[in-house]
């Protein structure tokens, strides 16, 4: 075994050689008198000759944040801090009632179709449009039947299309009280002297941000897609099958919670697409790293970890954990250098300015498209961070291929 991993590793720098993945052992001759002879098979990393940037096209959202923009942000935050105060009057559209359920479907009771002391809200469309409107008119105490006509396409195939009767009882009726604009209020934002010129400043700074965010998402999402529509490569399926069980691991932790999850119940197929197309702009991506000579900028490195700790109650010491941790130091110099190549693409790609609204410049992007298919170039991408660009082919993944080749006969 010792033997093997020598003379493989030896062999792959002889031959000047990237292995993109572990070795598969072969034809292992192992007999008393004779030499040790074995064949290595592996898939190596693409040689990537980059295309010129100039064909990429990009529009950049131009939006600023503007006072109705903030007015209307206000008012949603007011709105998400809506309490409701009990009133001895008959239940209206966007009052709170408290109330005891049970459906029936010809007669007999359904599962789910019971609920003991349930909170709605008239208008939320949080039930079916049958059922919030016959609240509507209901007092206190009261107790009334309200018939209620399952859509076609429902969820619960046992119900779709039919007619159900609820019996209600009302427990209370409370009308929303929307909270004034005081000194409690803003202090649930970190203003605690009651000042709305300083709780404004506050409300658009972090509107800013996220505009800021957007924008630069969307952008950079442009500019991968232009960079896999012009720089087609082979990409080794070692590395998508690597990238595809870290991706099914993740979810397997993420959604298992407490419980665990057999990852191999998560089909292959439901992450290839997108485990392409990290690997591919990963390949990419380190191609125009490695022949620009790119190294991470101190400087925005440190300003990239200040803006990240400004929310912090003691953003200095953030920035002094990052840089006593080098592992995640290194995460950050990751981010900076992704966002440098950006920066050197859209030095040459073709751009337009596109004036939005706030609104639009902070809505998400239409779903992508994920089909896969042979062309990389045609998997259509989201908003790109950098968990979705695997760097696969790095020297640590490299040298455990050349120290750990499978040696079983």
């Amino acid at each position: 075994s010792e033997l093997m991993q020598s003379c493989y590793s030896e062999a792959i720098t002889q031959e000047d050689v990237s292995p993109a993945g572990m070795p598969r052992i072969e034809d292992v001759t192992m007999e008393h008198g004779k030499d040790l002879t074995f064949t290595a098979v592996f898939e190596v990393l693409p040689e990537i000759t980059l295309v010129g940037f100039g064909d990429i096209s990009v529009e950049k959202p131009v939006a600023s944040v503007e006072d109705t923009d903030l007015n209307n942000m206000i008012e949603k935050l007011r709105e998400q801090r809506t309490t409701y105060d009990p009133v001895e009057r008959a239940a209206a559209d966007g009052d709170q009632v408290n109330v005891d359920f049970t459906g029936r479907v010809d007669g007999e009771v359904f599962a789910g179709g019971e609920g003991t002391g349930v909170d709605i809200v008239i208008g939320s469309g949080r039930m079916l449009p049958d059922f919030e409107s016959g609240l509507i008119g209901g007092n206190a105490g009261d107790e009334k039947n309200i018939d209620v006509s399952f859509p076609g396409d429902y969820q619960n195939k046992e119900l779709a299309g039919k007619q159900a009767i609820f019996s209600i009882i009302f427990n209370t009726v409370s009308e929303s009280v929307y909270p004034e604009l005081d000194e409690e209020f803003m202090s649930q934002f970190g203003v605690e002297d009651g000042d709305e010129d300083k709780f404004r400043e506050e409300i658009r700074g972090n509107m800013q941000r996220e505009l800021d965010s957007n924008i630069k998402n969307k952008i950079k999402t442009q500019v991968m897609d232009g960079l896999l529509e012009s720089n087609e490569i082979t990409v080794p399926q070692a590395l998508i099958d690597g990238e595809v069980n870290r991706m099914r691991s993740e979810m397997a932790q993420q959604f298992g919670g407490q419980n665990t999850i057999d990852e191999s119940a998560l089909p292959a197929a439901l992450f290839e697409p997108q485990a392409k197309r990290r690997v591919s702009l990963g390949l990419i991506m380190n191609a125009i790293v490695d022949q620009n000579g790119l190294e991470a900028d101190d400087d925005r490195v440190r300003a990239y970890l200040e803006e990240m700790a400004a929310s912090y109650d003691d953003p200095e010491q953030m920035v002094s954990y990052y840089y006593r941790n080098e592992d995640q130091l290194n995460n950050i110099r990751n981010v900076v250098l992704e966002d440098q190549v950006i920066d050197l693409i859209l030095e040459s790609a073709q751009s337009t300015e596109i004036p939005q609204s706030y609104e639009e410049a902070i809505a998400p992007p239409p779903p992508p498209d994920m089909s896969d298919d042979d062309d990389t170039g045609d998997t259509a991408g989201d908003t790109e961070s950098t968990d979705d660009i695997a760097t696969p082919g790095s020297e640590e993944e490299q040298g455990a291929a050349q120290e750990k080749p499978d040696a079983a006969t």
